[in-house]
């Protein structure tokens, strides 16, 4: 089995229930550091947090004891600071042709809803910055509420009873969403496995790569072998293409004959960005450091927003999906 066997199945369409699995390795060509890379990884550079240990900026008990290293870190990590990169909207385009089942990622960029994948077809087992949660009470918040304390270096805190709002990011010492468990349902009937940009040291996130059926045909896109790639329990219908993901992806998109496909879906995507901020140019400036969910403070400008986005059509869904609201501030 190669690489062009897998790109001629896509392809053909004898794949049709294609499951993702994807970490950090495939947000790193956005700018945002994966956490275990020597050197350049997040945990090697969180000396400035004073923390007793690198983890513990995860970790629920620390955040209950000083939830300020989360938040500035979360300052630096909000999704609207770093845009989608070629292989989300690879994914994306997956989805485009009937053919993604589900995309499970360890991230909490919110690149993947960015891109455009529907939050139907997503599992954020690691959680996600688009809903959170009072620490006290379980209030429950959208994302967007939180912007401007995230923004200005504050912790937020529940207009109720005082106490701390967390994103629903899953911390170490915390149960994994519900929506995790789709992969009961998925894995048995998933026809292909994708697994990229990932260690696969995470459990039980790691434990997915050996989820489907032996007769399943699984593609390893990553720099390096990991988890039963690695461990010589491959099977062989088993393809790895080693190196840089992106370039991985490409080459697998070249093989399809679907990279012109690609290219203008990106282009589309930054277009209609563009689109936005022409239409309403003071939006720009209100958008500050986080694009993808930021508080558009005059509501002569969301209506103008929704006049331009409104409707059924995939941009009205990716405008909705960019989580903006008006402000009566």
């Amino acid at each position: 089995m190669t690489l062009d066997d897998i790109a001629k199945g896509i392809r053909e369409k004898e794949y049709k229930r294609i499951v993702v699995i994807a970490g950090a390795g495939i947000s790193t060509p956005s700018g945002i550091p994966d956490f275990r890379s020597p050197g350049s990884g997040l945990y090697d550079n969180l000396q400035k947090y004073n923390l007793p240990y690198a983890e513990a900026i995860f970790a629920i008990n620390y955040f209950h004891h000083n939830p300020k290293p989360f938040f500035a870190l979360a300052k630096e990590l909000y999704p609207g600071n770093y845009r989608p990169c070629l292989t989300h909207y690879f994914i994306r385009l997956l989805h485009d042709k009937g053919q993604l089942l589900r995309m499970y990622t360890q991230n909490i960029d919110g690149l993947e809803r960015m891109a455009g994948i529907p939050e139907k077809k997503l599992v954020e087992a690691h959680g996600t910055f688009a809903t959170a949660t009072c620490t006290l009470c379980r209030r429950k918040y959208q994302g967007e509420d939180l912007h401007n304390d995230i923004m200005e270096g504050t912790v937020p805190h529940c207009s109720y009873c005082k106490g701390i709002i967390k994103p629903d990011i899953v911390f170490f010492g915390e149960e994994l969403p519900q929506q995790f468990f789709l992969y009961l349902t998925d894995f048995p009937v998933a026809d292909l496995l994708i697994v990229m940009g990932t260690s696969l040291e995470v459990e039980p996130f790691a434990s997915l790569s050996g989820a489907v059926r032996s007769s399943v045909s699984r593609l390893l896109i990553n720099r390096e072998l990991v988890g039963p790639f690695a461990w010589g329990s491959s099977r062989q219908s088993d393809v790895a293409e080693l190196g840089d993901v992106v370039s991985g992806v490409r080459k697998l998109a070249d093989a399809l004959g679907w990279m012109p496909e690609l290219e203008a879906l990106m282009a589309d995507d930054r277009q209609k960005h563009s689109k936005i901020f022409s239409t309403c140019p003071s939006l720009l400036r209100s958008w500050g450091q986080s694009a993808g969910s930021a508080m558009i403070r005059r509501p002569l400008e969301h209506r103008r927003l929704r006049a331009l986005f409104k409707g059924p059509s995939v941009a009205a869904r990716r405008y909705r999906g960019l989580n903006i609201r008006p402000s009566n501030k």
